[in-house]
């Protein structure tokens, strides 16, 4: 057995995923077509692991390509293979072509997942073309689950998508996968109904095709803010800020709001501020007490906050959690308080840089 520490280097290999919304979009071969360029540029490439799943076009790509054997492993009175990561460190190429990041290896292979089997080859200066699907996310688990009815059981943590040094989404459309699916150019013959009927719902495939786009989209976002010169904004998704007071209308402003997040696919973010200096009335209790369930019939995250100064909070608030859409209704203040204290839509505009103000009409006696 070769001592894994013996290849740590001060460089640590570089992290490229492909990433897919399903089974057949085709990340295995925009690897392998990507990985032949680099071939053509010099660059030493080899192929740690490869699972063609029987794909006549996937297996014909990876031609060119030198193939590091898989070791074998008797369980019982089968023989299995997994990746050699021995072989692949004696080898020590430039880069290292990996399949599917979240399989789980034979009991006894030493680490548990193959996503630790690529942080051993990265440790050791290596860098890795890696293969995953969005549904073998953690966090996107339940939500998942949620829109499939399947509960995925191989997956890796968000930290191996956010340690990453490029994230790619390989995009096809639904009606595509779905004609793939029909041609058997992803599962044989005897499976392409039972996958139409259930994994492969067309609204499945659109729900996990806007998981996959967005959840790479964040990750993106979070790059461009790291790299980002302090005070500049830089967000990639729609935000959704709504900003609720006593007021009964609010109930309405909230419903505005939050059908501006679905139209934009955003997250909903809903804002109280209370003034410390004042008790809420039992109704005003109530009433907020409504605004924050409400924002959970929607799926958002409600806040409250206890401050004076209440454009300042709004703008702290908008800030922390990255807004782009910041809504508000009209003001209920007498021509004499605008005059004297100053509009409270143009002071708030004034600390919105780069964030869109929407002003709500609404229904004052409506709830």
């Amino acid at each position: 057995m070769i001592n894994n520490a013996t290849y740590l280097t001060s460089r640590r290999g570089k992290h490229k995923i492909f990433v897919g919304m399903a089974p057949g979009v085709g990340k295995t071969f925009k690897m392998l077509e990507e990985a032949h360029l680099l071939k053509q540029e010099g660059i030493d490439v080899a192929i740690g692991l490869l699972e063609t799943h029987g794909r006549k076009e996937t297996a014909e790509k990876a031609e060119g390509l030198e193939i590091i054997p898989r070791k074998e492993m008797i369980r019982g009175e089968k023989s299995l293979t997994e990746m050699d990561v021995n072989a692949i460190l004696n080898r020590q190429p430039q880069l290292v072509l990996v399949d599917e990041l979240a399989h789980t290896n034979i009991p006894g292979d030493g680490r548990e997942k193959r996503y630790q089997d690529v942080e051993a080859i990265l440790d050791a200066g290596i860098d890795v073309y890696s293969t995953v699907n969005i549904q073998h996310l953690e966090s996107l688990n339940d939500i998942v689950a949620r829109i499939t009815g399947v509960v995925v059981r191989e997956r890796i943590p968000d930290r191996v998508l956010d340690e990453a040094d490029e994230v790619v989404v390989v995009d096809v459309t639904p009606e595509t996968l779905e004609e793939r699916l029909r041609e058997g150019k992803i599962y044989a013959p005897h499976k392409i109904q039972q996958a139409l009927s259930n994994f492969f719902q067309r609204r499945h495939l659109v729900a996990l095709r806007e998981l996959a786009l967005r959840e790479v989209a964040d990750n993106l976002e979070e790059v461009a803010i790291a790299t980002t010169p302090a005070g500049e904004v830089c967000n990639i998704q729609e935000r959704v800020l709504v900003c609720v007071s006593t007021y009964p209308n609010s109930l309405q402003l909230l419903r505005r709001g939050a059908r501006l997040a679905s139209y934009m696919n955003a997250p909903l973010f809903v804002v109280f501020v209370a003034n410390p200096d004042r008790f809420l009335t039992r109704a005003e209790t109530l009433h907020i007490e409504n605004c924050e369930r409400l924002t959970g019939e929607f799926e958002g995250k409600f806040i409250r906050l206890d401050r004076v100064d209440v454009v300042k909070a709004i703008a702290q608030v908008a800030t922390q959690y990255r807004a782009t859409q910041v809504v508000v209704g009209t003001t209920r203040r007498s021509r004499w308080q605008v005059l004297l204290q100053g509009s409270f839509i143009e002071k708030l505009m004034r600390s919105l840089a780069n964030i869109d103000l929407h002003v709500i009409a609404t229904d004052r006696d409506k709830g």
